[in-house]
């Protein structure tokens, strides 16, 4: 066609790449991410794995998603519904399109939608479309399949490969479709396959045959969109996920305070990257080490610890469990860990690829006597550095196990981040035993102050001592069964956490009049500011407080929470966050939302569901359970 489409402006757009596991949605997922954050575009991502990884080729159980937020400005969702899916399958089709908008534009290749590929998308009838309700004229209906392998023809890659690259046709396609340089596409493709620069140049091939495809037949749209960024703050950015973010701010911790960094790990869905991410830094002093199982790396960590490196293991909830008598070991011993618990559907083995924030209690209270640790929870991908390093702060300076929480949406999901100078990230000073208490040390001689005991590195002399996971005495260091010793000893590490000074709790909105509190922790952050946002612009007054510290506590926690008649503790369990703060904060009776599929909160629905609490009548009163506050 030789006339020219309108090109829209947009402020934002959300786009999902489906197909089969293996068809590479997240690979196109991740570079469409890559090239709008290199423009200076908000993003925000979610790749939805199928938590049947073996499931058979073109089967509903075997779905993978990847959803992008693409704004002007900044943007804190993956979005609720998309502007634009690709379905490369009868099956992604069938189990995708709920997830797109009613004037969605859906871009299929129709070379698998055939009898055997709808057969095993469970449709009733070969016109798949009615049978969704899905407006034809909508659909962007092209043979990816026939094209690739023509475009490929002469490139001497067997038919398995081929059909590997039809992802980069979609991606091209929705290049043309946002205007997008693709300049951009094939910088990122020669770096990704460097030592395979034939892979790179028919990857790039294809992505330039499907953008052409859509310049040329206008690909039954009525105009292609462009996203110009709003603001643009100087600096050097890159696109991160939570799971890297979290391994980069370990290695910045450690440089900050002069130490080696150690993480002792057992593969696990979706922590792996962790692993993954530092093993490749062994030029920054980062050891890393495999480990046959839970607790041989929770174990090896505390060694690392006790040898006086900054020590780190990294799992899910169910590793947590395993992890438990070994963490209780660094408890007692007063040793620096940090413990990463990427979150993952439960319980059990339960949903693997799936997020949830359902081990709260469990890093709270999940291990024998008393046993307090600091715990601290991620807001986003890019947040988990800072967390990362705030964890690895605590535990350095008041000796103690941390706790990160960060869950499977975060980890796996990205967003732009802005590179820091590493000067001016806060100072770290690990709390080593002082040159006075040579010859006279023992393992537990503390700040009078903060509580916490002194580090002295084993084989340095005159600071000989034993640790172990019996008690001991505090003032001796030998072992001691005295109940006023035990009872001295469970208080002391308690006044140590507690003691740890963090920042207030912070409120954002309408914090003076609001007529409801939002309150969250951890990675619905963005979801719950953006419900806030939301009411507003429908006239409420709405506030939200999200929980960044959860142990201790931020000191203006009950001050704060009562100061509104109406608060609604909104997680992704079954209200883990409520009734702790039921439990420390007198006479707080807060509404409960909670839910538990193993996907990120709709904010459509958080809406409907608060504004429900705003307009009603119901006023709590003392006594009955909290069944009666859950929405």
């Amino acid at each position: 066609m030789s006339e020219e489409l309108e090109v829209k402006e947009l402020e934002q757009v959300v786009v999902r790449f489906s197909g089969d596991s293996g068809d590479g949605m997240q690979l196109a997922g991740n570079i469409f991410s890559t090239i709008s954050a290199t423009v200076g575009n908000g993003i925000s991502t979610f790749p939805d794995y199928p938590a049947d990884i073996r499931a058979p080729q073109g089967s509903l159980t075997g779905v993978s998603g990847f959803q992008v937020h693409i704004g002007a400005g900044k943007v804190y969702t993956p979005g609720d519904k998309c502007d634009v899916l690709v379905a490369m399958n009868a099956a992604a089709l069938k189990t995708q399109y709920k997830f797109a908008k009613p004037q969605a534009t859906i871009i299929i290749d129709t070379d698998s939608f055939g009898p055997n590929d709808l057969k095993k998308a469970e449709f009733k009838t070969d016109d798949y479309l009615a049978e969704l309700n899905i407006d034809q004229d909508r659909v962007v209906a092209c043979p990816i399949t026939k094209m690739v392998k023509d475009c490929l023809a002469d490139s001497g890659m067997d038919n398995k490969a081929v059909l590997k690259c039809r992802n980069m046709f979609a991606l091209g396609l929705v290049c043309w479709l946002f205007n997008r340089d693709l300049s951009l596409v094939e910088n990122f493709l020669h770096e990704k396959f460097a030592k395979k620069p034939a892979i790179a140049e028919n990857n790039i091939k294809v992505v330039n045959a499907g953008y052409n495809y859509g310049h040329n037949v206008h690909a039954s749209v009525p105009a292609t969109y462009r996203i110009e960024s709003t603001h643009k703050e100087p600096g050097r950015y890159m696109d991160i996920t939570g799971n890297k973010a979290t391994a980069y701010g370990l290695i910045a911790a450690a440089e900050r305070a002069g130490l080696k960094l150690y993480l002792g790990s057992y593969p696990i869905t979706p922590a792996t990257d962790i692993l993954h991410e530092l093993s490749k830094h062994k030029s920054l002093g980062v050891i890393t080490v495999q480990c046959e199982d839970e607790i041989s790396a929770c174990a090896s960590a505390i060694g690392a610890s006790f040898a006086g490196a900054l020590a780190a293991t990294s799992t899910s909830g169910p590793g947590i469990c395993l992890k438990s008598e070994a963490l209780n070991l660094a408890v007692i011993d007063e040793l620096p860990l940090v413990v990463i618990d990427v979150q993952r559907g439960g319980p059990s083995t339960g949903l693997p690829t799936k997020s949830e924030q359902t081990d709260l209690l469990q890093v709270l209270y999940g291990r024998n006597g008393e046993s307090p640790m600091p715990v601290i929870a991620a807001l986003s991908p890019t947040d988990c550095f800072d967390a990362a390093y705030q964890a690895a702060k605590i535990a350095l300076e008041h000796l103690t196990p941390v706790v990160l929480l960060t869950d499977a949406f975060i980890a796996n999901g990205s967003a732009a981040w802005k590179l820091p100078n590493i000067d001016d990230l806060p100072e770290i000073h690990p709390h080593y035993a002082t040159p006075k208490q040579k010859y006279s040390y023992t393992p537990y001689l503390r700040d009078n102050k903060t509580k916490v005991r002194y580090w002295a590195i084993p084989g340095t002399p005159g600071y000989t001592h034993i640790l172990g996971g019996l008690e001991k005495d505090g003032q001796t260091g030998a072992i001691s069964t005295e109940p006023e010793n035990h009872d001295k000893m469970d208080h002391l590490r308690w006044e140590k956490v507690a003691n740890i000074q963090l920042p207030d709790l912070e409120v954002q909105g309408d914090k003076d009049d609001a007529d409801l509190l939002i309150v969250g922790f951890g990675s619905t952050y963005g979801h719950l500011y953006s419900a806030m946002k939301e009411l507003q612009k429908k006239g409420h007054k709405v506030a939200l407080a999200q929980f960044k510290y959860i142990n201790p506590l931020p000191k203006n926690t009950a001050e704060t929470l009562l100061r509104y008649k109406k608060v609604v503790v909104a997680e992704q369990n079954l209200g883990q966050l409520a009734a702790l703060l039921r439990i420390r904060i007198n006479g707080f009776i807060p509404y409960q939302y909670n839910q538990v599929k193993g996907q990120p909160f709709v904010v459509s629905e958080l809406v409907k569901e608060f504004e429900r609490v705003i307009i009603s009548d119901d006023q709590p009163t003392p006594g009955g359970t909290f069944d009666s506050r859950v929405l």
